[in-house]
């Protein structure tokens, strides 16, 4: 009978550490990127030896009773939510995204990220920065204080397309914004004039002053640039600034009346930027945006896949630490054999409301049902005392 009351105070033990993690679970509903536990009971065997009653695990020993099996983290996705936030983070599919703090390494599946004062990526409100895959594969963290502004490229081409009409005899293109190399922005116009009776057209060139920067001979043949004109180059010798006029593709000059539909299609370089975005690009890379329209990568997001995930141990704020001797492997966003890295979302608990409520159901009756066995034993052994008493 005192075994039996061992074996119900055994359940009472499993059931209520069962009901603590049921607990958390639940209180972990809306926790970003938590993990469920499992609940799982086991039964445990009673041995005797010289020095009392003792519990162990395995399949010898008399009585029994029960234990709550070591908590298995459930790595099941949770749903993906949209933010309007660029550094809210999140996988969709397998693997974790990998934090760094001096030489301690970290692990979340989603998080809020910000830039601190040295230009990291960290989690938020936290010292914790975001890995990217340097050129040997490894996951370090990565500063865009040495990029907050873009450098200036001088414009050496502009590329012209569509048809200049060959029964017209005049046309411009007004404010092409040209560069030079300190950044300064120039607006050019051009102005074609047909020579009277031939495919022979003056191409002047001025600037938002006013001032010419060259005028040249623009020929066509069977209504194609001729080879010796379709690349006129245009000095601006005052901010050394030259320019080639690039009419040799897609240009024409075919009769439509006095409408001409040519335009300056492309022009190269750029003036000084400036950040303006921070965000995760569709390859799962680091992109920096730019007030001139430029874009520049800053590495790929580090993202680690274990051979074994219950080798990780689930910490606060949804992170996770490895085991000494976990099988880690780290890969980037377009590696088929992990998930994508998505900017603009957040990954919800994976917790399922109804299994827990199902358990929790499950652990109290079988607490009761313990609390029971301690009673009826009880009852017992003063049933005993009573007979000795009548004895």
């Amino acid at each position: 009978m005192l075994g039996a009351i061992y074996v119900g105070l055994s359940g009472l033990r499993a059931y209520s550490d069962g009901i603590q993690r049921v607990s958390n679970n639940v209180s972990n509903l809306n926790s970003l990127g938590f993990k469920s536990s499992s609940v799982t009971f086991s039964n445990v065997q009673m041995a005797r030896d010289s020095g009392g009653l003792s519990y162990r695990n395995g399949s010898l020993g008399s009585g029994g009773g029960v234990g709550l099996f070591d908590s298995a983290l459930q790595f099941k996705s949770g749903e993906l939510r949209q933010t309007e936030n660029d550094l809210d983070l999140a996988i969709d599919g397998n693997g974790l995204l990998v934090l760094i703090k001096g030489t301690e390494t970290r692990y979340v599946r989603t998080g809020n990220f910000e830039v601190d004062r040295d230009g990291y990526i960290v989690l938020a409100g936290s010292e914790w920065r975001l890995g990217v895959l340097d050129s040997s594969g490894r996951a370090v963290p990565v500063s865009i204080d040495g990029n907050r502004t873009n450098s200036p490229v001088a414009t050496t081409k502009v590329s012209f397309a569509d048809n200049l009409s060959s029964t017209a005899t005049t046309f411009s293109i007004s404010d092409m914004a040209v560069y030079d190399a300190t950044g300064t922005k120039h607006l050019w116009s051009a102005t074609f004039t047909r020579t009277d009776g031939t495919s022979d057209w003056k191409v002047k060139v001025v600037d938002d002053k006013g001032v010419t920067i060259g005028e040249q001979t623009l020929s066509f043949v069977a209504g194609a640039p001729s080879a010796t004109t379709s690349l006129l180059t245009f000095t601006d010798t005052a901010n050394s600034l030259a320019v080639q006029f690039d009419f040799a593709t897609n240009v024409t000059s075919f009769s439509a009346g006095t409408v001409s539909t040519l335009r300056a299609a492309k022009v190269d370089g750029y003036g000084v930027g400036s950040i303006t975005s921070i965000t995760i690009n569709t390859k799962g890379e680091l992109e920096l945006g730019y007030s001139n329209n430029e874009k520049k990568q800053m590495g790929a997001v580090a993202i680690a896949t274990f051979r074994d995930p219950r080798s990780l141990r689930q910490e606060t704020a949804g992170q996770f630490t490895a085991q000494d001797g976990a099988d880690v492997e780290l890969l980037a966003s377009d590696d088929p054999r992990v998930g994508q890295v998505l900017s603009r979302r957040l990954e919800a608990s994976n917790v399922d409301l109804s299994k827990e409520f199902g358990d929790l159901i499950l652990i109290q009756r079988g607490y009761q049902a313990s609390s029971q066995i301690i009673s009826v034993s009880n009852d017992m052994i003063q049933q005993l005392f009573g007979i000795r008493g009548q004895g």
